[in-house]
């Protein structure tokens, strides 16, 4: 009877706790399930039970899943969980923690299977199951997929380079709660001073809305770059200074941007490494060292960009600073910047403020 338990109780799906165990482990759980005692008696019914589960293995029709040669990512655990919890005959997503699926093409794909009549066969499962937001992430190569998928009442979301994602939000009686597409553009902008001959490095582009205006290097963050990463490489690519983290200056935040989208600009102060300029020729038709007092005053310099060097001034009277603080996130386990007001002299650890070796104004 014990033995009818075990076979019945891996059939339905929880089979998964003989995957990646050691046979201790898989021993030690079966005997658990089926509330087998640790004595000598209960030990050969489970060495029984073990024995008939390997004899009737190849008669479950259970999928093969290969052992891996490393350790599971979160996402591939999720997704071997979620193969083994759904029916046959639909889709196999990834369950999220507000009860959604995704489902990728990627993973997904099969030249022979009737899309339109899977898709409705899933959407039925999904609805029984209660699931809320269906997302379908399509690459490219799987396009014909998408028609059927609108037919079905899927939107599209957002696109990214080889995919399109659409969704279809099932519940008819809860409110419509799904993250708005990406809707920001960040761009970083590069203050470097030279504190000993009260300089600021500015740069003229190539393709500027207004010719030959002076501004500070800068461009837009790429994707998993932080923002002061981004800031010191868009200095370098541009003029060829390397660069280190002072302070983060001013945000500015604005809408209308590309593609219909809201801006964000993050300006920090960087100290600067080298002084000779190399510029990028392609982007950049004029960089410069320019004095303070002629660039709070040029006629070709925007009032915005005269503000960021007066606020860093600011800061510097002050003793304030953004310190950047580099941490952990305890259960996601991912690393996050954070930003926060300190005084210089304690962010220095000193009792004055600490002076930067003189620097050669002859350039």
């Amino acid at each position: 009877m014990s033995c009818i338990y075990c076979i019945n109780f891996l059939k339905r799906r929880n089979y998964r706790i003989l995957y990646n165990n050691s046979v201790n482990e898989t021993s030690t759980t079966i005997r658990t399930l089926v509330g087998l005692s640790n004595n000598r008696r209960g030990l050969r019914k489970l060495q029984t039970i073990l024995n008939t589960i390997q004899s009737l293995w190849s008669s479950l029709s259970l999928p093969f899943i290969p052992r891996p040669t490393s350790p599971l990512t979160i996402e591939q655990s999720q997704r071997l969980e979620d193969v083994m919890e759904t029916s046959n005959g639909v889709f196999k997503g990834i369950l999220d923690r507000f009860n959604g699926i995704t489902v990728e093409s990627e993973h997904e794909y099969n030249a022979a299977d009737d899309f339109p009549e899977k898709l409705k066969r899933s959407l039925d499962y999904w609805q029984r199951k209660r699931n809320r937001a269906i997302w379908f992430k399509v690459n490219e190569k799987h396009s014909n997929w998408i028609p059927a998928l609108t037919e079905n009442g899927f939107q599209f979301h957002h696109a990214r380079d080889g995919y399109l994602t659409l969704v279809c939000w099932l519940p008819e009686n809860e409110y419509k709660n799904l993250p708005p597409c990406a809707h920001t553009m960040l761009g970083v902008g590069g203050l470097v001073v030279n504190k000993e001959c009260k300089e600021i490095l500015v740069v003229s582009d190539r393709y500027a809305l207004i010719p030959n205006s002076w501004k500070l290097p800068g461009g837009f963050i790429e994707p998993k770059e932080n923002l002061v990463e981004s800031g010191i490489r868009e200095v370098h690519e541009e003029t060829g200074i390397e660069t280190e983290y002072e302070t983060m200056v001013s945000i500015r935040h604005s809408h209308g941007g590309l593609f219909d989208t809201s801006d964000l600009y993050f300006v920090m102060a960087l100290k600067p490494k080298n002084f000779n300029i190399k510029r990028d020729e392609r982007e950049i038709s004029k960089a410069k060292w320019m004095p303070f007092e002629e660039y709070l005053n040029h006629p070709h310099v925007h009032e915005t960009n005269r503000n960021f060097l007066k606020i860093y001034l600011d800061y510097q009277k002050c003793g304030l600073c953004f310190v950047l603080q580099k941490a952990k996130h305890q259960i996601l386990k991912k690393e996050y910047c954070l930003y926060f007001m300190k005084s210089i002299l304690e962010e220095s650890g000193q009792g004055e403020v600490v002076k930067e070796d003189s620097k050669n104004c002859d350039k």
